[in-house]
């Protein structure tokens, strides 16, 4: 019999023997997916859980608002561990430091090379 004409009972039972086990999530209030660019906010969802020999899958059902993030400025996610670092090793300011950091995308090894050639 094919998986699309079983009953949900035979199905249930099938999933069983396989060491499939689906449950839903009861009384779900939200759900916040973010991403670097965009929020989904889910206000009312069902969530199910299948746990297939250990490995869960969530599958979320429901219609997001979906919001549109600021991407963080590189300059925002510079530690200022690495800018001391760099400025102590170059002997330069903390601004240059900071510079060379971002045009560097963080790399330390790079910013200070750039800084002392």
């Amino acid at each position: 019999m094919m998986p699309g004409r079983m009953n949900p009972r035979q199905m249930q039972h099938m999933m069983k023997r396989l060491g499939i086990n689906v449950k839903e999530i009861e009384n779900v209030e939200k759900i916040i997916i973010r991403t670097d660019t965009k929020e989904y906010i889910f206000d009312e969802a069902e969530v199910t859980i299948m746990d297939a020999q250990g490995q869960k899958t969530y599958q979320i059902s429901g219609r997001p608002k979906i919001i549109l993030r600021k991407a963080q400025k590189e300059e925002e996610t510079i530690p200022h561990e690495d800018i001391d670092l760099v400025a102590k090793q170059t002997g330069k300011s903390k601004a240059e430091a900071k510079k060379a950091l971002v045009e560097t995308k963080g790399d330390i090894a790079e910013a200070i090379l750039k800084l002392t050639s």
